[in-house]
């Protein structure tokens, strides 16, 4: 790469991930000498990025928060309200910018100064976001660690609660993140359990990278949204949902997640017709959340779940 200001930018975007880079492999990546990585750097410490090196055999180097933000065009003011912004959009799953608000959210945080962070974080903890209530919660710093380690290769060590409550230790290798506008999954291969799995992230507790790298092995469909949407499958059976509701269908759209989009009967009705993994449990809970009559007219344990849930819902309101 001869074009100094593309390669510059290249390099930076390479050092703005959470890990530190040997400048043998910065020098691959590049296709450039050792040498010139070097006068790279220098270039980058002259425009104010506080590179770090190490010294040692092999040497490395990594983009770390220096006394004051690099010049990105933001005062603190602006980079405190980028942060917190992207970490409701990562932790929250805002349908449309999840993925991307954690691969900003991870490069934002290498190098945020530690004030900022502080008062992030102070924010963060003071309000509460007011969600659609069709997925779980993830903490923003889960995420990034996830992402971080995904980027940068390295083994992750975290405690994992399986649905029926059991919990184990488990040392993987992350392959991607992957949201499905409900809820976060990791893709890794399970060091214990020698074959690939997905991770449900909101289960996820205590991650930590052990510095130790791995060259990324071949993922079975070779697409990590391919094979989480198989992984599921496998989990959970398709079924036919056919629902009718007496109210706009731009009405119910909006209360239900993009994959069960309702189309209109009239200006006043609309109904519902998908395949869909989603468990009976949620799709009936879901479904009154839209706050507006409605008929379920399959699949038949639906109805019944829906029948119980009601009955006992009444019960527990002092009707019988």
């Amino acid at each position: 790469m001869t074009d100094t200001p593309a390669r510059l930018l290249n390099l930076l975007s390479l050092l703005q991930t959470p890990r530190e880079w040997p400048g043998s492999e910065l020098a691959e990546r590049l296709a450039v000498s050792a040498r010139t990585i070097r006068r790279d750097i220098d270039r980058l410490r002259e425009l104010g990025y506080p590179v770090e090196a190490t010294k040692g055999a092999v040497g490395g180097y990594r983009l770390v928060a220096g006394t004051a933000m690099p010049p990105l065009l933001l005062d603190d003011e602006e980079a405190v309200a980028i942060a917190v912004g992207l970490r409701a959009g990562a932790g929250h799953a805002i349908e449309g910018v999840e993925e991307a608000s954690v691969r900003a959210l991870a490069k934002l945080e290498q190098v945020l100064p530690s004030r900022l962070r502080h008062r992030v974080s102070t924010l963060q903890n003071a309000t509460i976001p007011l969600t659609r209530g069709d997925g779980a919660t993830v903490a923003p710093s889960t995420l990034t660690t996830l992402a971080g380690a995904v980027t940068g290769q390295e083994r992750l060590r975290f405690g994992y609660r399986a649905g029926d409550g059991n919990e184990t230790k488990r040392l993987v290798e992350p392959y991607r993140l992957v949201s499905t506008g409900r809820r976060w999954y990791l893709v890794a291969y399970d060091m214990g359990r020698e074959d690939w799995r997905t991770f449900r992230v909101d289960r996820v507790s205590e991650p930590f990278p052990t510095a130790a790298r791995f060259t990324p092995r071949e993922l079975p469909t070779g697409d990590a949204a391919a094979y989480l949407t198989r992984s599921m499958a496998r989990a959970q059976p398709e079924v036919e949902l056919d629902v009718s509701f007496e109210a706009p269908a731009e009405f119910v759209a909006g209360r239900l997640p993009a994959h069960l989009a309702p189309a209109p009967v009239t200006e006043t009705s609309c109904r519902l017709r998908a395949r869909t993994n989603d468990s009976t449990e949620w799709l009936a809970v879901r479904l009154a959340l839209v706050d507006a009559p409605f008929t379920i007219h399959g699949p038949v344990p639906l109805v019944e779940y829906t029948r119980d849930l009601a009955t006992r819902l009444g019960a527990a309101a002092g009707h019988r």
